[in-house]
């Protein structure tokens, strides 16, 4: 969406204050203590639920406390221990290679810029988004995740698959103070009534709202 029209802003706006009133409580699910420990829980979380990524973090966080620990692990320690959250391999070598990254050009501290953090390995706008949202309270973009990629489709307010697209689309829709919120909401809302690959959207209180409304899906 190159121009936004007033019409999809208009819908935008009542998503946000439906959600709002749905799920005004709505927070980050994964557990951490810090930047740097949301930092490795967003990039667990990949492809992974946020249940089994906190039950898989209290042991990791125990043993590698800090970004030198990770650093100074053997890889196939840290691919034992984050087995179960899947891709452990990809996942290991990227944690060990931000942990590097972050001692050695960082001075061990995780960075809060966009900028820097895009130059971890495993890290993208949405783990960047989360990071800088969630652990330093700066919010500079929409974290879009499955859940508000696969949601803002149906209720047509992008069209796009990329990530980056679609959080340019609901950047461009939403007021910046509700960038946050509302992905915590739609996650939410997403694990709740709109699921994949079937929403239920009977007694959906957004379905007014909704293109992609279907009386059949119970």
């Amino acid at each position: 969406m190159t121009a936004v029209a007033e019409p999809i802003r208009q819908r935008a706006l009542q998503v946000v204050e439906h959600l709002a009133a749905a799920y005004p409580d709505a927070k980050c699910s994964l557990d951490y203590a810090g930047p740097f420990q949301l930092l490795i829980a967003t990039m667990l979380a990949a492809q992974c639920t946020d249940e089994r990524v906190n039950q898989v973090t209290p042991a990791l966080f125990a043993r590698f406390p800090t970004p030198a620990a990770f650093a100074e692990a053997s890889l196939p320690e840290i691919e034992t221990a984050i087995r179960s959250t899947g891709f452990f391999r990809n996942k290991a070598r990227h944690i060990q290679g931000a942990s590097r990254m972050i001692v050695e050009e960082f001075d061990g501290e995780t960075p809060q810029a966009m900028a820097d953090l895009l130059k971890l390995p495993g890290v993208a706008r949405k783990t960047a988004n989360v990071v800088m949202g969630n652990g330093y309270g700066q919010v500079e973009g929409v974290i879009v995740d499955t859940h508000v990629g696969r949601i803002s489709r149906r209720l047509g307010l992008t069209t796009a698959d990329d990530p980056v697209r679609v959080e340019q689309d609901l950047m461009a829709l939403l007021p910046q103070s509700e960038w946050l919120a509302f992905n915590h909401r739609v996650i939410e809302f997403g694990r709740a009534i709109c699921k994949a690959p079937r929403p239920h959207c009977a007694g959906c209180r957004l379905a007014e709202l909704c293109p992609s409304y279907d009386p059949n899906n119970l």
